[in-house]
């Protein structure tokens, strides 16, 4: 048993741990989530994730617990894996929160929201990833656009058509032919001695990791500039990085098989987070 799972109150593991049949993110993905970095036992930037789930939440109309709650449960989570041995000096916590138990439509039941929170050991990211394009699109104009829903199944496509072509993350461009995010990270380009990212206006979601860096580079006075680019941009960048709670800042080793550099400005930016992140958990 690697993972811990809090559901509702109740510790199990993946074997025993349960949700309803009928739980609305089972049935129709009608849920949010949260996935924290654990480091040496501990998640990292709790309070943001919590303000983003509940950022989430209000866009689907549900009502999350107080944030002492899922506290709480994400301290009895990490707790019970420690307990049970599990080696979390680098993990993935995750916080999911859904409709709850309803009818087989899109209805909601009364029953109330289910909480679940589940934790195990982060399978190490590749020395040399790399990231391609897909044909798909994310829809900048979506009723959940920007929402960190548990919708996921075009991700889910997406990635293993990217692992089938030997690369580790898939990259949407948006309606717009605008370069927007991956299946489940941000996107930072390197031209011209800036690094750019797309904005949220995009409808790419709000990452945390994006968010810490976009205000470590100002403190830095690191060039990192929010702009709208045409996907195309990707065949001419200097370097193409990667963010996400799991990842923090990564370069990539190519992007559709272009071999990059990771030069200098690249890994400036992924030395910068390193650094600010190692400060403290709750940044």
């Amino acid at each position: 048993m690697t993972t811990v799972v809090w559901v509702d109150g109740r510790v199990g593991d993946e074997r025993t741990a349960a949700v309803a049949a009928v739980d609305h993110g089972l049935t129709v993905g009608d849920g949010v989530f949260e996935t924290c970095h654990v480091a040496a036992g501990e998640a990292f930037a709790v309070t943001r994730h919590l303000r983003r789930l509940g950022r989430s939440a209000a866009a689907l109309g549900l009502t999350p617990p107080g944030d002492d709650v899922v506290r709480a449960a994400v301290a009895e989570t990490l707790a019970a894996a420690r307990g049970r041995g599990v080696d979390l000096a680098n993990g993935r916590l995750r916080i999911t929160l859904t409709g709850g138990p309803g009818p087989l439509g899109s209805h909601r039941g009364p029953a109330g929201a289910t909480l679940v929170v589940a934790v195990a050991p982060a399978v190490p990211w590749p020395a040399d990833p790399s990231v391609v394009t897909v044909p798909w699109t994310r829809n900048e104009r979506s009723a959940i656009a920007g929402v960190k829903s548990t919708s996921y199944a075009e991700n889910v496509v997406a990635l293993a058509a990217a692992n089938r072509r030997g690369a580790q993350e898939a990259l949407f461009a948006n309606t717009r032919g605008e370069l927007c995010e991956g299946t489940g990270t941000n996107v930072v380009v390197v031209s011209d001695g800036v690094l750019l990212t797309p904005p949220l206006t995009s409808g790419c979601l709000a990452g945390i990791t994006r968010e810490l860096l976009l205000e470590w580079a100002a403190d830095a006075g690191l060039p990192l500039v929010e702009k709208d680019l045409p996907i195309e941009v990707l065949a001419e960048a200097d370097d193409v990085l990667l963010t996400s709670s799991t990842r923090g800042v990564q370069p990539q080793a190519a992007v559709d098989g272009r071999p990059l550099p990771r030069g200098e400005l690249a890994r400036a930016a992924q030395e910068l987070y390193l650094r600010r992140a190692a400060t403290g958990l709750d940044p």
